[in-house]
Order: structure tokens, then C-alpha cells, then sequence
């Protein structure tokens, strides 16, 4: 390329690449990609699994790719002997039910809410029961990807669905990391936490698992079902007392269940025939990204996959990144592609203004607060939710550049006033600024993209739109 590229062309570009990286972990083709079926075996990712003339393959599971990962599931098995021996049920979004041939998708929350209900508990319910009448003949297959602790509520001996519900949502508004708010989940539940694996009993259990944790921890992603917990109820009650303004802001059911239970000793170590794969990851994404990128035309930089943090903070950050780029030599002769992917959170403040709005959202409205003076000269910044869901919207994340900008200052709209009361949504939807997707059926965290405009012949900081 040898003349700066058009703000058109960069938002086209940003898309391009961004959708790559979700098209690479696409929960249909990860599962087919994992599974090889034999008469009397099934290889799963390299392992084999042998199986008797009357072993059953059950396969139960949870999550936001959960449709997608049952039909690479069953066309995996398709054409085979043991297509005839699968049965199954996994929760998913109710936006995503579809027809399968063995495999019941079984809506357990509406589209766009991300809480437990009273659906996925029954959901839950269901699962543990076909789990606990396995036989060690049997092998049952678990699908998890991201969205699955809320996915698959199953509220501990004495807690109620109202009692979780609760301690998430208090969780989620005091800004908890994932890992902290699965820390807790899973000591309020009665099947996270390696006990869906318990109560397989002596069948053998192969988990396969699309990560959408950063470094992939197993005993976090979806609040571990199938691992051992490493966290204590210790662990469980600091993060609560830290986070809880008042002992009244969280259910006394919780309290009481959780300092009745301080001085158990964790739980003893699985056995040997549970097994756990991770299939697919932000990682993979990444990699997919970058190869888009280098395809159009761009010289990549990746700040990886591990990126965490306030929402807004790090879309600052992100902007920081992207302008000592584009001011610096790099950029002087070759437009250049900005790479990193991860999770952020968002600390909720307290208003009685309508407001709508996600991380991805906030992310990219934060680094536009920190450029609004600087126009995104040669620009693009994107932020977008590999599942194609940003907080409680039907947006997937939002995508910004000096058109944006403009288009926002003909409004008279300024991001402050939005970014006070987390109401990134309506900043972007008046500006044309949101990605809409609808279910990608995968959840690998999220992918942040910054596009910089080669501007041959110019000095270092003197580009024009």
C-alpha cells in the first residue's frame, strides 16, 4: 500500500480482521476438529476412548457455544456406529435452540440476559440426573464453553436461586474479576466446583472445553464442573467482605452457609477418569486476527491474550498504544494492525438514569474520552465480544473512527456525560458506532483491534483525516 487508506477502508479492515479471529473459534468446527470416531473407540483430541457393544456416550454441558459444539459433536459421529449411541442435554441461550438428531438444546435464559433462572436451574437439574445413572461402561462428553456458570445454576443444599442471583449481581456491579466471582459461584453451588464430575460416579468424563478465561485456568472456566477446586470457602468469604458495602447487601442464607462450612478441607483430587481439553481459546483467535491483518496488507503488533482491567482504564490504555504508533516511525511507510484480546470489567455507578451498555462499549467509548481532541487522525479502534454479546445489549461491541467522531460533534454529543452513568450503548447507536452480530455460538473473551493509516511522505505527527 502506498497511500494512506480511507477512514472507510480502516473500519472495513477492523471488522474484517475482528471477525476473523471469532470465524477461528468457531465451536462447530473446534469439537469436529477434536473428535475421530472409530467402531469401537472414540479419539478425542489424540486420546482414546475404548467402548463396549453396550456403552452409552452421553454427552451434557453448558455454555454460549453450546449449540454449536453439540452439532460438531454429532456431525462428528455422523455417518458412525456410535451416532446411534448418543444422547445428551446442554443449556443453552434460548437464542440458540435449534434441532439436533440426539442432543436436546434446552433454553435456560432469555437472549441477552446473563443471569440464572429458574430455567437453567431445571436445566441443571436435568443433567445431574443423566450423569448420575452412568455406568463405568459409559462415557459421558462435556461441553463447556463461556456463559455456562450462569448457564448452570444449580444452588447449593439451603440457598435459592433469589439468594444467587443476589450475590451475582453484587459481584458483577462491584466490578469482581471473573475469577473471583466463579470463586464464589462455585462454593454456592451443587454442581460447579468438580461436581458434575463427582457425580458421574466411576464413568469415564471428557470435558471439552472452549476457554473464555484468561490463561485458561480449568478450575475457573465455567466455575470448574468437571475439576477440582482449588479456592477455599475462605477465599469465597474474602471476596465477599471485600466487595459487600454492608453484611445486608448479601443473602444471610450465604453468609450462614458459607461460615458453617469455613473450616472443611477441600475437596480430594478427581480421578484419573475424568479428563479435561481445552479446544479452543482467545490464543487462537489472536493468531487468526493476525494472519487477516498480515493478509490485508498490515505489520501486526499483539499485546496477547492476558489483558484485564477496568473497561474504560484500558481503553485509555489501548488509545496510548495506538497513537505512539501512529507517531512514531512504524507507521511512517506501512499502515500497522494493533492486536490484543482478553476481558475487562466494569464498575457500575449508581444513577436512576436510563443507561444500556457493556465492557466492549465502555472500552471503546474510554478511549475515545482520552482522543475526543485528537479526532482519531488515521485511526480505527474496535472492541468486540467473541460471542457477539456486550453486556445486557444486542450489540456485540463498537467500533470507532474520525467519522464517529465528527458525526458525534455534529450531535453535540461529547463521551463524559455517557461514560458517567456507563451508557456507552446510546453514545454509539447515535453514532453508528455499534457491531451487531447476533449468537456467534463460541466465547473466547474478547478481541481488540487498532488500525493505523500508513501516511507515506509525511512526518511523524503531522497526518491529516
Amino acid at each position: 500500500m502506498t497511500a494512506s487508506l480511507g477512514t472507510a477502508r480502516l473500519r472495513r479492515d477492523a471488522l474484517a480482521i475482528w471477525r476473523a479471529g471469532v470465524d477461528a473459534v468457531n465451536s462447530e468446527r473446534l469439537v469436529r476438529g477434536s473428535l475421530r470416531a472409530g467402531p469401537n473407540e472414540l479419539e478425542i483430541c489424540g486420546r482414546p476412548f475404548a467402548l463396549q457393544p453396550e456403552s452409552r456416550i452421553v454427552a451434557v454441558g453448558a455454555g454460549k457455544a453450546g449449540a454449536g459444539m453439540a452439532a460438531g459433536l454429532e456431525a462428528a459421529l455422523a455417518g458412525t456406529s456410535l451416532a446411534e449411541r448418543l444422547t445428551g442435554w446442554v443449556n443453552v441461550p434460548a437464542d440458540c435452540v435449534r434441532p439436533l438428531a440426539g442432543i436436546h438444546l434446552h433454553a435456560a435464559r432469555p437472549a441477552g440476559v446473563n443471569e440464572p433462572t429458574a430455567e437453567g436451574v431445571a436445566g441443571a437439574e436435568e443433567i445431574l440426573h443423566r450423569v448420575r445413572q452412568l455406568s463405568a461402561d459409559d462415557l459421558c462428553l462435556v461441553l463447556i464453553s463461556g456463559g455456562a456458570s450462569a448457564l448452570l445454576p444449580a444452588p447449593a443444599p439451603g440457598l435459592s436461586l433469589a439468594d444467587k442471583l443476589a450475590v451475582t449481581r453484587l459481584l458483577m456491579a462491584g466490578g469482581a474479576t471473573i475469577n473471583e466471582l466463579n470463586c464464589v459461584r462455585k462454593h454456592l453451588s451443587a454442581i460447579k466446583g468438580g461436581r458434575l464430575a463427582r457425580a458421574a460416579g466411576d464413568a469415564r468424563v471428557a470435558t471439552l472445553i472452549i476457554s473464555d478465561v484468561i490463561d485458561d485456568p480449568l478450575d475457573v472456566i465455567a466455575s470448574g464442573p468437571t475439576v477440582a477446586d482449588r479456592s477455599t470457602v475462605v477465599d469465597a468469604l474474602r471476596i465477599l467482605e471485600r466487595v459487600a458495602g454492608r453484611r445486608s447487601d448479601v443473602p444471610e442464607a450465604v453468609w450462614t452457609l458459607l461460615e458453617s462450612n469455613r473450616d472443611i478441607p477441600p475437596d480430594p483430587p478427581l480421578p484419573a477418569t475424568i479428563q479435561n481439553f481445552v479446544i479452543g481459546n482467545n490464543e487462537t483467535a489472536l493468531i487468526a486476527a493476525a494472519s487477516k491483518a498480515a493478509e490485508l496488507g498490515y505489520a501486526t503488533r499483539s499485546l496477547g491474550s492476558s489483558n484485564q482491567g477496568e473497561a474504560r482504564e484500558v481503553g485509555r490504555q489501548l488509545a496510548h498504544h495506538v497513537t505512539v504508533l501512529r507517531d512514531s516511525d512504524a507507521a511512517a511507510t506501512e499502515p500497522v494492525c494493533l492486536l490484543a484480546g482478553g476481558e475487562t470489567t466494569v464498575r457500575l455507578v449508581q444513577t436512576s438514569q436510563p443507561r444500556r451498555g457493556g465492557r466492549n462499549q465502555e472500552l471503546v467509548l474510554g478511549a475515545i474520552d482520552s482522543l475526543w481532541n485528537d479526532g482519531l487522525h488515521d485511526l480505527v479502534l474496535l472492541s468486540g465480544g467473541t460471542d457477539g454479546e456486550d453486556g445486557p445489549t444486542d450489540a456485540a461491541g463498537a467500533v470507532a473512527d474520525a467519522d464517529l467522531i465528527r458525526s458525534a460533534r455534529e450531535q453535540g454529543l461529547s463521551p463524559e456525560p455517557f461514560l458517567a452513568i456507563n451508557n456507552a450503548y446510546e453514545f454509539f447507536d447515535r453514532t453508528a458506532g455499534l457491531i451487531k452480530t447476533g449468537p456467534t455460538h463460541t466465547n473466547v473473551m474478547d478481541v481488540w483491534v487498532g488500525l493505523i493509516a500508513a501516511s507515506p511522505g509525511l512526518p511523524a505527527g503531522a497526518r491529516s483525516s
